[in-house]
């Protein structure tokens, strides 16, 4: 993803999701914002019919053009150098078709360039895809840098909390996940008594099935584990761009499906690394804190490791 587009380059924004949850009415709407109006041709891509239509009026006032395409074979970078000749678009949008294949594998002209991927899921069955379809939800939210969860009336805040905790690790590094009901963003809070494990005292300790819990609650939440100590198992990773002391405690995570596992952790520190290898399994008892990080591009947690002791190998990935 390119946060900043040159001048002679084509921002594409692809819009992702299941058929009905609601690409149509949110392209619509940001269409008709002021801020997203430019001067020049546009292009929408309609990788799918749903029940809302697009108004013939905004996109004449947009100058946008509607292509609708039937078959994902049909998406190849000839294709979209054939749309470039033919129309001349200055931005392009795709509102992409869940079913089809990772449109991370698309493959655009030289000079268009993918600006922002979104997904838009609907709330109302967001809980029958996490429990049947979570495979096809990978591919598709893994490039996304926002996923909105709209049509949320009426289901309670825990059941949100879960997909949230379910999403978060599925999209692209440091995204958000925003919960939206008919009034607009839902504001979640999270509540000590929500966690699977204790967080009242001066030691959290995270068993192996809910590192993933922790991983993700800790980025949200990180206040509340500030100066204390976190206890958990994972395996030593020492990447080449930290410093001397500096390592990386991960678990492998399950994001989706088994073949889609990635290692997570956060960026620890401990004068003793060097009698460790990558891929120890160890215990870790470190005090957790916020710390201005290259490798996080601002601030993000930091472990300081006060004990690292030698253990068995987790049984499984962790959990969510």
């Amino acid at each position: 993803m390119n946060g900043y587009i040159e001048n002679d380059e084509i921002p594409v924004f692809l819009i992702n999701g299941f058929l009905e949850a609601g690409k149509t009415s949110f392209i619509a709407y940001t269409m008709s914002e002021e801020y997203f109006h430019i001067e020049g041709p546009t292009i929408l891509i309609l990788c799918e019919e749903g029940e809302v239509a697009y108004d013939p009026r905004l996109l004449k006032r947009e100058d946008t053009t509607v292509i609708a395409v039937e078959n994902e074979d049909r998406l190849t970078k000839e294709y979209f150098e054939a749309l470039q000749k033919e129309y001349g678009p200055e931005r392009v949008i795709i509102e992409y078709n869940g079913m089809w294949k990772d449109p991370g594998e698309l493959v655009f002209p030289d000079k268009w360039v993918m600006y922002q991927q979104l997904t838009i899921m609907d709330g109302s069955t967001l809980g029958t895809y996490l429990a049947n379809m979570k495979a096809l939800m990978g591919p598709m939210l893994k490039n996304s840098e926002l996923c909105i969860v709209n049509r949320c009336d009426d289901i309670p805040e825990e059941k949100l909390l879960d997909y949230k905790r379910k999403l978060r690790p599925m999209l692209f590094k440091g995204s958000t996940v925003i919960m939206e009901n008919r009034y607009g963003e839902i504001e979640l809070e999270v509540l000590d008594e929500e966690l699977p494990y204790d967080v009242s005292g001066d030691t959290v300790i995270i068993s192996d099935e809910d590192y993933g819990v922790w991983f993700i609650d800790a980025k949200d939440y990180p206040a509340r584990y500030l100066g204390k100590t976190v206890e958990f198992r994972a395996q030593i990773l020492k990447p080449a761009s930290l410093d001397k002391d500096e390592f990386v405690p991960v678990r492998m995570v399950m994001t989706c499906c088994e073949a889609d596992m990635q290692p997570l952790g956060y960026i620890a520190s401990y004068s003793g690394i060097d009698a460790f290898k990558d891929g120890d399994w160890v215990m870790v008892q470190a005090e957790f804190s916020l710390k201005e990080h290259r490798e996080y591009e601002g601030e993000g947690p930091y472990l300081t490791v006060k004990k690292l002791t030698r253990t068995g190998e987790a049984k499984g990935p962790a959990g969510f």
